[in-house]
């Protein structure tokens, strides 16, 4: 899970693992990192966060994590797609038609399309819907639309997963993007957690929240 958070002249970025109940470590990277750019808390103007699809333990941490900053701190919170990041994320960044696809497990894949055009100017513009596809079938539906794969392994090569510090290239795309009602917003999973799965098999009934 990463945060990342700009200033003119440069951005910074934390990465930690999320795993272990041992200590928790991603408030203290925020903190940190916040400290490293010498930016108060309330100085943040926007959170932008991760809307998946993706995995769905951490799509919902980092997603309750981006909510909290922005309801304490009182700013916009901006859900940006999980592909969109992951394309952002390639390096080289290379202008084309990319198929952004992220690992759906069981067999399959997240994918969607996306318009690049590098330069100065960083533009990542989606052109689809995300899709959930047979990983067999990645490669050839990107072939079939003309487009590089970014994020799946095989004989392609690319970005392997999203990171934070491409939201910085993607300012045209989250200022498009109407800020999230905190209320209610959670990010798009794209399927049901395991255990979620296994207790609506067992209970024959739909798992609903309290």
């Amino acid at each position: 899970t990463m945060f990342t958070n700009e200033k003119p002249g440069g951005h910074g970025e934390r990465s930690v693992a999320m795993r272990g109940r041992e200590r928790e470590a991603l408030m203290p990277a925020v903190a940190d990192l916040l400290a490293e750019q010498g930016i108060p808390v309330r100085g943040v103007g926007r959170v932008v966060c991760g809307a998946g699809p993706g995995s769905f333990t951490s799509l919902r941490i980092a997603g309750g994590i981006a909510k909290g900053i922005a309801m304490a701190v009182g700013v916009p919170l901006v859900p940006v797609s999980s592909l969109a990041l992951l394309v952002a994320s390639q390096s080289p960044m290379a202008s084309g038609r990319c198929l952004g696809a992220i690992d759906a497990l069981r067999g399959e894949h997240y994918v969607a399309l996306f318009d690049v055009e590098s330069g100065d100017a960083v533009s990542v513009t989606p052109v689809g819907p995300t899709t959930l596809i047979a990983s067999t079938e990645v490669e050839r539906f990107a072939a079939d639309l003309n487009a590089r794969v970014i994020g799946f392994g095989g004989t392609t090569s690319g970005a392997t997963e999203p990171r934070a510090r491409a939201a910085a290239l993607l300012t045209k795309l989250i200022d498009a993007t109407a800020p999230a009602d905190l209320a209610g917003w959670e990010p798009a999973y794209g399927r049901l957690a395991e255990a979620q799965v296994k207790w609506e098999a067992a209970h024959g009934r739909p798992m609903t929240s309290a």
